[in-house]
């Protein structure tokens, strides 16, 4: 096999077009089109998504203020009721009214319920019970000094949480519930029967409780809540309490109460302008008080599974989204309470809202997009195949016969005209054998065109068969053929030579249904490095002139030199 530089680079030229063809390139780049489209536009559904995460956490924030606003309004009336009621017992103010409260009470102290009602325009009624309750129950004390001090400022806190009731953003309730046996509330008025009762409940409730000296040693606000329930109109309350201390002794609790009509009035106010969502309120156990959906819609809860993520993503983070399903949940802990506000946004408002018209926009102009894409590349991709396909027909029809599929003369003389150089580059031999069919006038004469066709077909065929990877054949005339033998010396291609006669004179041909016939060729032959000329018209009329000599000696020879001596090699 051949090798040299130029022999390299048509290798490469080779190789080039075999994979680099036409209907590949076509494919890469609109594969490449089609992947920058979808980055693109991948590119632009992550920024969407990121705003519409944004503007989800930005409406969550307006809500979380509005709770957090109204829950600093519990807290601030709860200090401010305290800080008055201190002032009032350190500076008890000296009034008959007052004097006749004291003498009222002890009256009714003994009572099993008693209500003390002064001034009712202008405070609130003192509620309590009798001396023998509070003896049965060791967390109460009545026998302690300043008794009717706190009284007298528990009257005055009525007043002050008469004036608080009309705030915009006041509790719906407010209690003072004293360790001695009485108590304050703004709710709503209770019949006489019911006073023992409803002390009982607040002396017992968490958050009275909670607030012992043993309990609550920070003597701060703590708040507690009352889980959702569909079936009672009062549950999912939110209470904040304050320990009433003064002079180092506990008198009693302050209490706020925000129920979920209240705090969902708050939500619905803030977000009037904005979109639609489920916002829930939750304590620090994660359990649900307040839904901003009515008792009639299902509230959104989470399952065991969910809500051990969310727990788990809202212990690490103050806030955050987190998408669950179809779900998207934002997140944000309030700062006045020991909670968190949720905002519960489903697939189907997201896709109802202006974010969710873009991206259904988006989604659409990118099928569109792919669509003619991929409709442009079937028929780009078709009319390239078809062009390249023409074009290497052409190209081969250029370079080939027709009839024998071998090199045409032009094609035979360009490759002929580059195996010379090359050949006299490297000092290689070069040898060139002329070949004719004997007698091929009479086949066509006798036979017709058509079998003689058939005969250059099979001769044609034959003689591919004896060449090399390196050898190139080609049909030069009508029954006449030209063999290029590089790197071959003159004994070489007569053996080559010998071979493709004897393989012709073997071949019988069928010329029709039940004819066949037998032909033989003349060949000449000459070699480049005999005559010291690597010309292939100097070789190749060598080779003709030979094959005449051939003809004359008879037909069916190699003939190889140039004298008339008969060759051996018939």
């Amino acid at each position: 096999m051949l090798s040299s530089p130029l022999n390299a680079r048509t290798r490469w030229k080779m190789l080039w077009r075999k994979h680099v063809v036409p209907g590949r390139v076509v494919n890469l780049c609109f594969l490449i089109v089609l992947i920058s489209s979808t980055l693109l536009t991948w590119r632009e559904v992550v920024v969407l998504q990121d705003a519409y995460v944004a503007s989800h956490r930005s409406v969550l924030e307006k809500a979380a203020v509005a709770v957090d606003k109204q829950m600093q309004t519990g807290v601030n009336l709860l200090l401010f009721y305290r800080n008055g009621m201190q002032a009032a017992m350190h500076t008890p103010l000296s009034s008959d009214l007052l004097v006749n409260v004291q003498n009222e009470f002890d009256c009714v102290r003994r009572s099993p319920q008693w209500q003390i009602n002064v001034e009712k325009r202008r405070t609130l009624a003192l509620r309590g019970v009798s001396d023998e309750a509070i003896a049965q129950n060791p967390l109460l004390n009545r026998d302690v000094p300043g008794l009717q001090n706190e009284m007298t400022a528990a009257l005055e806190l009525g007043y002050v949480m008469r004036l608080s009731a009309g705030f915009p953003l006041a509790p719906a309730q407010t209690w003072y519930a004293s360790r001695a046996g009485f108590y304050l509330t703004s709710g709503r008025f209770i019949s006489v029967p019911g006073i023992a009762r409803q002390y009982s409940a607040l002396i017992n409730a968490p958050w009275f409780i909670g607030q012992s000296q043993r309990e609550n040693q920070a003597r701060g606000i703590r708040w507690y809540s009352a889980p959702l329930n569909a079936a009672d109109k009062n549950s999912g309350t939110v209470i904040a309490s304050l320990p009433m201390d003064y002079a180092h002794y506990w008198h009693g609790v302050l209490a706020v109460e925000f129920t979920r009509d209240s705090i969902r009035q708050q939500l619905e106010e803030a977000l009037k302008e904005e979109d639609t969502g489920n916002y829930q309120l939750y304590d620090d156990q994660f359990t649900l008080l307040i839904s901003s959906t009515r008792d009639k819609v299902p509230v959104s809860t989470f399952d065991d599974s969910e809500r051990e993520r969310l727990t788990q993503a809202m212990a690490n983070n103050t806030e955050g989204s987190l998408r669950i399903g179809t779900r998207l949940i934002s997140w944000m802990n309030l700062k006045h309470y020991d909670g968190a506000l949720l905002r519960i946004h489903t697939l189907r408002e997201g896709l109802q809202d202006d974010f969710g018209t873009i991206s259904i926009v988006f989604g659409l102009l990118w099928l569109l997009f792919t669509s003619m894409l991929l409709i442009s590349w079937f028929v780009i991709r078709r009319m390239v195949s078809n062009m390249y396909q023409l074009q290497h027909s052409l190209q081969w029809q250029a370079w080939h016969d027709a009839l024998t599929r071998l090199n045409n003369r032009g094609a035979l003389f360009e490759k002929a005209k580059r195996l010379c150089d090359l050949c006299s580059q490297q000092q290689l031999p070069l040898s060139v054998i002329q070949i004719d069919l004997d007698h091929f006038k009479r086949v066509n004469d006798r036979y017709g065109h058509q079998a003689g066709d058939l005969v250059l077909t099979q001769a044609a065929r034959l003689i591919a068969r004896s060449l090399g990877e390196d050898d190139v054949a080609g049909r030069v005339g009508g029954e006449e053929f030209c063999v290029l033998l590089p790197g071959k010396t003159l004994a070489e291609a007569v053996e080559v030579a010998q071979d493709i006669r004897m393989r012709i004179a073997g071949k019988e041909i069928l010329v029709n249904h039940s004819q066949t016939i037998r032909i033989s060729a003349s060949l000449g032959v000459s070699s480049a490095p005999e005559e010291a000329d690597y010309s292939f018209d100097a070789l190749q009329s060598i080779a003709d002139r030979r094959l005449y000599l051939a003809k004359r000696a008879g037909r069916n020879q190699v003939w190889s030199v140039d004298d008339e001596e008969p060759s051996p090699s018939k």
